[in-house]
């Protein structure tokens, strides 16, 4: 492609503009439209050019001398502005006629007519339509002429070869303004810009650096596709003449390449590194082919590697790419790739394992040890994904600890509470500054083994943000049909997690995505027994705040009702959590003592753990007496275990409202709701005056007030109370009950039983009224559980009242 340049008339000849005169020429598509529509005159004034051709939607700067051109453009501009312009056959030719110019030429509209300091005019033409001149008809003052448009054949819209040589004439103009040293660099910006085809061609062959004759050659091609083609193989040999000028020009370069500048400059570098005592960069890649001979990765990660080394090798150390490309090798060879920790499938062994860590926890420990008797026997087996689900407190998380110790394998543990970012878990690209692999294979790496017992803890915390949905990212972790290969967005590798052991644990199960709940084995880990939290203390808790605290382990004695004293008068919750803390108060009071060599009772008495641990504040679980009529107790469901609840009902004057305290949820009121409505329908039948229900305002109250409540297991304690509230009866001494109603009076199962039995114990309840349907989940508890508690099992609200009131009347009950 050729300089910008500018034709003058009198030589007819182009000069190099300026370079404040220079400007990039482009046409949108809606402009080609537009000058498509425009119709042609019948008679144009024709302006011959000798040393170039005009192309449709080219501009071209001419500077004009001869007087017929100036006198030509003089009055066009005061006109129409729009003139023919065609090239001349002999460029020397001054006085050209109808038989010196060519007869197809290009319609040009002038932009801007300049007056020049010398005297000349230079003109800004646009190339509009291509025409063919029919007939001369004046040559004085200037020639004149009529005219007929030359159709141009455009291919179709959809043509995926016309496209195809589009592309290429761009692809090459880019090369050869790269390449030619003449050419300014802005050019590449117009050509990437222009967006329509038709003018590419023209633009691109109104600048090649051929001949006029040539160019007119092109410009009489009346298809557009064949006059691509031609400027195309145009292009080829001005790209061919380029590379052999570059070439000869290379070979006559200075004896010092740039290949070997740059191996000066490194051996410089490797000196000095040397100097300061660190390694250099080649000895870095030394040492990663070596330990790379030591790796058991497959074919594909260790070709991959080999890839990824290369490209380290050609980087330059200094850039800012070399050390993340440096880190990342780092990481492929940390990670243990194919390597396995040897199973102990000592069965045995795993349960005294178990045993010794956690006291109690008898189905957990069952169901572990009967994964652990699958994986004995199938050693392919792809290791299961567990949740434990349950309270704080209870050892969810430590029984993963000892499950690796069973089994022989390495321990990683990765906190999932508050997580919001993906990218914590499957990594971030390289291409960011500070880019590393996401925590879950940061922990095998740290693990270095491809089997560890990998813990999940409070996977129920994830929550998500704008920065993506972490639970979603874990579905792949946790799938044993995906995770063979998992994908690490900075590792770029499939990475086998299929032999890694997760444990996932969790307080809740609705929080949890439900694809993601479908991918674990729920194991629920309920609650401890107050005779359990004796023994955690006893043999755990006790010697641990002992050893921590710096003492000899018969410092402090506390006998086993000291330690009840403590669970119950001080912790309220399914864990031992809380029970620790008591504790360590209690051997920090000893450790003071022992500190500042002060007499103390080395065995615990209930006065000290008084005057220690301050007056009990748990009491208010207990269960409490049976003299005023409406006032039952409920046994719940929370996050942390059981609880008891009372509910007391009361009749004041009205016209038969309802209302409900308690900080009641929906569910609940809806309990109440239902009660009161059977009780209604079935007034005769239960012996209470309708007549209540119109004269009477009824009050539900549950305490304690601050507490949300909700859920309908409380449905058959509110009835119960509704009914000894309107026949004034006792309710049966140290009785608590749990279940849902219907409006026929039927009772429906809940769930939660196991943590509202250990709630009754803790009540001193002696009786429990349940559901039938209930009874399954009686029988999979353990016999100590239930030791000293009776069970009654209904199916209807008659068998409830028939079991829970008395056929006594409260004290100074009231007449209604």
């Amino acid at each position: 492609m050729a300089n910008s340049k500018v034709t003058s008339l009198d030589k007819l000849s182009f000069q190099d503009l300026e370079e404040d005169a220079e400007f990039i020429p482009l046409m949108s598509a809606e402009d080609e439209d537009a000058m498509h529509k425009e119709e042609l005159p019948e008679i144009l004034p024709i302006l011959p050019l000798r040393n170039t051709v005009l192309f449709p939607g080219v501009v071209i700067p001419i500077t004009a001398g001869r007087d017929k051109s100036i006198k030509l453009i003089n009055e066009t501009n005061k006109g129409n502005k729009v003139i023919g312009v065609v090239s001349q056959k002999d460029e020397y030719e001054e006085e050209p006629g109808i038989g010196d110019i060519n007869t197809i030429g290009t319609v040009a509209k002038i932009l801007r007519v300049l007056k020049m300091p010398d005297g000349n005019t230079t003109v800004i033409i646009q190339g509009k339509k291509r025409f063919e001149v029919s007939e001369v008809i004046t040559t004085d003052p200037y020639m004149t002429a009529t005219i007929r448009e030359v159709a141009e054949a455009r291919p179709e819209k959809e043509s995926e070869e016309f496209s195809a040589i589009i592309d290429s004439i761009k692809e090459m103009a880019l090369k050869i303004i790269k390449e030619s040293p003449n050419i300014p660099s802005e050019a590449a910006f117009a050509i990437k810009n222009i967006e329509s085809s038709s003018f590419l061609i023209n633009f691109v062959s109104s600048n090649l650096n051929i001949d006029v004759e040539e160019k007119q050659t092109l410009l009489e091609i009346n298809n557009l596709k064949d006059r691509a083609l031609e400027t195309l193989r145009f292009m080829n040999m001005e790209i061919q003449k380029l590379s052999l000028r570059n070439d000869i020009q290379s070979k006559v370069q200075s004896d010092i390449n740039q290949q070997q500048r740059e191996y000066f400059l490194h051996q410089q570098m490797k000196t000095i590194q040397e100097e300061l005592g660190g390694s250099s960069s080649e000895e870095e890649i030394e040492e990663m082919q070596e330990r790379a001979k030591k790796k058991k990765w497959g074919k594909e990660v260790e070709k991959h590697f080999i890839k990824e080394l290369s490209k380290l090798q050609r980087m330059n150390p200094q850039v800012s790419e070399y050390s993340i490309q440096r880190n990342y090798l780092d990481l492929l060879l940390e990670l243990p790739w194919n390597k396995y920790s040897k199973d102990k499938f000592d069965l045995k062994r795993a349960r005294k394992i178990l045993d010794r860590d956690h006291y109690g926890l008898d189905d957990v420990k069952k169901r572990i040890i009967e994964y652990l008797a699958v994986l004995k026997l199938r050693n392919d087996m792809k290791s299961p994904i567990l949740c434990l689900y349950g309270p704080p407190g209870v050892g969810k998380t430590s029984l993963g600890k000892s499950i690796a110790e069973a089994l022989g394998r390495k321990y990683v543990r990765m906190s999932l509470g508050g997580l919001r970012d993906e990218a914590e878990i499957r990594g971030h690209r390289k291409t960011y500054i500070g880019a590393m692999p996401g925590r879950i294979i940061q922990s095998i790496k740290k693990a270095e083994t491809s089997n560890p017992v990998f813990v999940l803890d409070e996977i129920d915390k994830i929550s998500a943000s704008n920065q993506g949905d972490p639970s979603s990212a874990m579905l792949e972790v946790l799938d044993p049909e995906q995770n063979n290969s998992f994908y690490d967005n900075f590792l770029e590798l499939g990475y086998d997690l299929s032999k890694v052991m997760f444990i996932a644990t969790s307080n809740s199960l609705s929080t949890i995505q439900p694809a993601l709940l479908d991918r674990m084995e729920i194991i629920n880990v309920t609650g401890y027994t107050v005779e359990e939290k004796v023994e955690i203390a006893k043999r755990h808790l006790l010697p641990k705040q002992i050893k921590e605290h710096g003492m000899n382990p018969d410092a402090l004695k506390i006998a086993k009702p000291q330690l009840e004293k403590i669970v119950e008068g001080y912790t309220r919750e399914s864990g031992v959590r809380s029970l620790e803390k008591q504790i360590a108060k209690m051997v920090r009071y000893a450790a003071m003592k022992i500190a500042m060599e002060e007499e103390y009772e080395v065995k615990v008495t209930n006065k000290i753990i008084i005057e220690v641990l301050g007056a009990p504040k748990m009491e208010r679980d207990k269960y409490e007496n049976n003299d005023v009529a409406g006032v039952v107790t409920g046994l719940a469901w929370t996050r942390v275990g059981g609880d008891i609840l009372f509910i007391e009902s009361t009749l004041s004057k009205g016209k038969g409202a309802l209302n409900m305290t308690g900080n009641l949820g929906k569910v609940m009121k809806e309990s109440a709701t239902i009660a009161l409505e059977y009780i209604k329908s079935n007034a005769e039948q239960l012996g209470i005056n309708p007549d209540i229900f119109e004269n009477y305002n009824i009050h539900i109250h549950v305490p304690e007030g601050a507490t949300p409540k909700d859920g309908p297991s409380a449905g058959i304690t509110m009835l119960t109370s509704l009914v000894s509230l309107f026949t004034q009866r006792k309710v049966k001494k140290s009785i608590a009950m749990t279940g849902e109603i219907t409006l026929r009076g039927k009772v429906l199962p809940v769930g939660g039983i196991k943590e509202k039995i250990l709630a009754a114990k803790r009540a001193r309840i002696k009786e429990i009224l349940l559901c039938e349907d209930n009874k399954r989940d009686i029988e999979e508890i353990k016999a100590e559980y239930l030791k000293g508690l009776t069970f009654h099992y209904v199916k209807d609200m008659s068998d409830v009242l028939d079991l829970a009131l008395t056929k006594e009347k409260v004290k100074n009950a009231k007449k209604l």
